[in-house]
């Protein structure tokens, strides 16, 4: 009940975000969780023998998105000077026994949660911006929700059982066929609205195969993210990142899916 209620929460904030909120307030927003994200990923690498600066990374994250929203031709640049301006940091405050588990687990975190939903506010400067993160968060929402319950009701085939034991190919497969379903859904929304001249959610740009085979690629994208996201909790030794939403546990163990599905969305539209 706890998942519930924070996702029915969370939701219609998100969404209300994406089709009405300024560029700026996006950013933030996308920035204060990579923020959360980000140091909630130091806690898991203190369990791992190292201590990333908590601080620096903070400030690196938050630089980034700020370059990014200033100069957004510039972002490759910028994420490597401070990717350098981390290793140098940890080379001076860093005991030198702890230096490399120190600088390589914060370049590491800060690539992790920064650099991959970055491609949020920059998914959403696109032409069909809102259309393309809403596609996202609902082919991903739907993969994870379709995945709980065919896996609950059907799951026999463990998917990867030293990572994630609960996880199943039978789920998997679910996960996919929730995603094609849910973006059917939306392109058959997206024609109608077209009937009234609202061009906010639009799939006018793509015919229908290609953005099915799109869902199929960003839930495939979505799955291997958590599974990412859940042998780093292992290897911790960690049931989950954080205890800040209820039912869900960390921001991080909320965003898993996103930090690759989101950039690799980013990347196929890019190619296209």
């Amino acid at each position: 009940m706890k998942r519930v209620v924070t996702a029915l929460i969370l939701a219609p904030v998100v969404l209300a975000l994406v089709f009405l909120g300024p560029k700026w307030l996006i950013a933030s927003a996308v920035a204060s969780v990579a923020v959360l994200a980000g140091w909630e990923f130091v806690g898991l690498a203190e369990r791992c023998a190292a201590k990333p600066p908590r601080v620096a990374m903070v400030v690196a994250i938050v630089a980034l998105f700020v370059g990014n929203f200033q100069w957004p031709d510039q972002t490759a640049s910028i994420f490597g000077f401070l990717c350098l301006g981390l290793l140098v940091y940890c080379t001076f405050n860093s005991p030198l026994e702890r230096m490399l588990a120190d600088a390589a687990s914060a370049i590491f975190g800060f690539f992790y949660v920064a650099l991959t939903l970055l491609s949020l506010p920059m998914l959403r400067e696109q032409a069909n911006g809102a259309t393309l993160v809403v596609f996202l968060f609902c082919v991903v929402w739907s993969g994870d929700i379709a995945a709980m319950y065919v896996g609950r009701a059907w799951g026999r085939r463990k998917l990867a059982p030293h990572l994630s034991p609960n996880k199943t190919w039978e789920g998997a497969v679910g996960s996919v066929a929730g995603s094609l379903l849910v973006t059917g859904v939306l392109l058959w929304l997206g024609s109608q609205l077209s009937q009234w001249n609202y061009a906010k959610l639009s799939f006018s740009d793509g015919v229908w195969w290609y953005w099915l085979l799109l869902a199929v690629v960003v839930n495939v994208s979505a799955q291997v993210g958590d599974l990412a996201e859940s042998a780093l909790k292992r290897s911790a030794g960690v049931k989950d990142s954080g205890t800040l939403l209820p039912g869900h546990g960390g921001v991080l163990d909320r965003i898993d899916a996103l930090l690759l599905a989101a950039p690799v969305l980013w990347y196929a539209q890019f190619i296209r």
